[in-house]
């Protein structure tokens, strides 16, 4: 390797290590001219993963436009960085694992909310508000009663037709006061006669 201070082809390796993600191998070299040591680091060629988006333009998988959406929906929640990033590095690889080096933004879509509805609810659906393209209240309210229904039949004899579903033990409300508590509660006021 050409020496970056002399330009000297000869050099000899006096320290390899792999990186924590495994993915490159550090090495310091030593000039056998100059006696000065740099780095270089040697890498696996990969054919990069390209995502195809609803309109037909392709763009580069960025890792961090991942990691940035990812933040956005777990922000002030109890989720931490840690298990943020290390959900980043399993998307990436079942990405990675695939055959196919193309993928479309639906699946990618599907499988970052699969991995968001086992984290944490909340941060679930607000990825999938922004992804799916809620336009209005039924929508959200739709996308919450099949979580709510999910949670409510693990364990649970499956709830009647007639009865709304709502989220931990107790009476069962309807979605809309789940959402909104005060609202469905209290008596609308009656319009006074002159």
């Amino acid at each position: 390797m050409r020496c970056p201070f002399c330009g000297h082809l000869e050099d000899k390796v006096v320290d390899s290590r792999e990186s924590r993600e495994g993915d490159s191998i550090r090495r310091r070299r030593e000039c056998l001219s100059c006696a000065r040591r740099f780095t270089s680091y040697e890498r696996v060629e990969e054919v990069p993963l390209v995502i195809l988006k609803k309109d037909g333009r392709r763009e580069p998988f960025d890792r961090q436009k991942l990691m940035k959406g990812l933040l956005l929906a777990c922000q002030k929640r109890p989720v931490s960085l840690t298990r943020i990033e290390e959900m980043v590095g399993d998307i990436q690889s079942r990405l990675m694992e695939r055959p196919d080096r193309e993928i479309r933004s639906r699946e990618l879509g599907e499988l970052i909310m699969d991995e968001l509805k086992g984290l944490d609810q909340v941060a679930y659906v607000r990825f999938a508000s922004v992804y799916r393209d809620f336009k209005d209240l039924p929508d959200f309210v739709k996308a919450l009663e099949g979580l709510m229904h999910k949670e409510a039949s693990v364990g649970s004899d499956p709830p009647s037709k007639n009865q709304p579903l709502a989220p931990g033990p107790g009476p069962v409300k309807p979605v809309a006061q789940a959402l909104f508590p005060g609202e469905a509660e209290a008596p609308l006021p009656r319009p006074r006669r002159k």
